[in-house]
């Protein structure tokens, strides 16, 4: 039942998290987007209004016509949208999905003890510190040198370090798709601490001080334009490390590390060459084609380099199946031979004692019902058995793909 319940939480809680965080990713692109995009405006009562930049812009039938003042409007309207609760929502739903999907059974989801072996207690601690840390060290960065001639280029390179040395040590301290989460996680913390932080006190200011007659201090603004830009950034890395936890090729390399930070490296300059595109538009900035180029090698070479090699031919000498491996006619794999497999690699979270998923695969009826699924688990996602726990082979996963593919006969 605990099973059960936790499935339906980790839905929910899923469910959730996707649409907050369209609605927060959703509205951050398209401030980017309005910023690249404004002109000065022609109509020269805006221009007495105080307005920088003006865009026109048609969608679902109507006309748009979105403002930019350069400092404060004339008059403060009574009512003001404050765009936070997209991002808060998406933090926490986030966060409790990160707890039910993984610090819950850290044992399992968490910890691979061929890579790190320590209790769940402290990998749970030092999963919740990456958060905190990698927060606390970006914000000392951005404080250090974003303010510098030159400091957006500074904190750019010292950033892609940080998060270069945090990649290697969650893949050398956690199983490899936990790793992947946990370095997304920890740059989405980062991502709401700025407006929590940064952005939204700063706004509230400026309003408070419109409010009362005073001076607007313009750094404010400035600082939190900053995070802002970092959060854009951002996204595009946040969303394959969150992702990728569908696709073990990515994560079961042994330099997955390395695959995580090409990947997320390629997001970036992917979403910098559409950060520059409307200002090119605008013939503000050459060409931004360069960066896009760079994401798509940097991307085409993971590919490649991934590519799997060929299994070899010969199951019995490197599946551990040993001499119970047999085929039926034709050459066909015969259930024997993957029941074998299956007693040795599944029947641990999938057998008499203990059926996960509510999944058994210790009897002919039950294997041919999850054939299909076993398959997709075990062959093309290779996401089980979880963390390769029990050491399956891929020359045994050839052979479960042999055997489906030939029929999943368990006669």
């Amino acid at each position: 039942m605990e099973s059960y319940l936790l499935d339906w939480a980790n839905l929910l809680l899923r469910w959730v998290h996707v649409i907050t965080a369209i609605a927060w990713i959703g509205s951050s692109f398209y401030f980017v987007f309005l910023d690249s995009s404004l002109t000065p405006p022609v109509d020269d009562d805006l221009k007495r209004q105080g307005v920088s930049g003006e865009l026109w812009a048609v969608h679902g039938g109507g006309f748009y016509h979105p403002v930019k003042f350069a400092g404060a409007p004339p008059q403060l309207p009574a009512h003001l949208h404050w765009f936070y609760w997209e991002s808060y929502s998406t933090w926490l739903s986030g966060f409790a999905l990160f707890t039910v999907s993984y610090l819950w059974s850290a044992g399992t989801y968490l910890i691979d003890k061929s890579v790190m072996d320590w209790t769940p207690a402290a990998a749970i601690a030092v999963a919740l510190s990456f958060l905190v840390v990698f927060w606390l060290a970006y914000d000392a960065i951005c404080r250090t040198f974003g303010e510098r001639k030159n400091g957006d280029a500074i904190v750019g390179a010292l950033l892609a370090v940080l998060v270069a040395v945090a990649a290697w040590l969650a893949c050398h301290w956690f199983a490899g798709r936990a790793a992947f989460l946990l370095v997304g996680a920890m740059m989405a913390t980062s991502m709401s601490a700025n407006v929590f932080f940064w952005i939204i006190p700063g706004q509230r200011t400026v309003v408070a001080d419109l409010k009362a007659g005073r001076p607007v201090n313009p750094i404010y603004g400035k600082r939190g334009k900053q995070r802002s830009v970092h959060n854009t950034y951002f996204t595009l890395p946040v969303l394959f490390a969150m992702l990728s936890g569908h696709y073990s090729f990515t994560y079961t390399h042994p330099q997955n590390w390395v695959v995580l930070v090409l990947m997320m490296f390629a997001g970036a300059a992917i979403r910098q060459f559409f950060v520059l595109r409307h200002g090119f538009k605008l013939g503000r900035n050459a060409h931004p084609w360069p960066y896009a180029l760079a994401g798509v090698v940097a991307i085409l070479g993971v590919l490649v380099w991934l590519k799997p090699e060929p299994v070899a031919e010969q199951y019995a000498m490197n599946s551990g199946a040993g001499s119970a491996i047999s085929t039926g006619s034709g050459g066909q794999i015969g259930y024997k031979t993957v029941q074998a497999v299956l007693e040795q690699r599944c029947h641990l979270c999938h057998g008499a004692q203990v059926q996960m998923k509510n999944v058994r695969l210790d009897s002919p009826a039950g294997v041919k019902l999850h054939a299909q699924n076993m398959y997709q688990q075990v062959v093309v996602t290779k996401v089980m058995p979880l963390n390769n726990a029990t050491g399956i082979t891929e020359a045994e996963r050839a052979l479960i793909k042999q055997w489906f593919e030939s029929g999943a006969s368990v006669d």
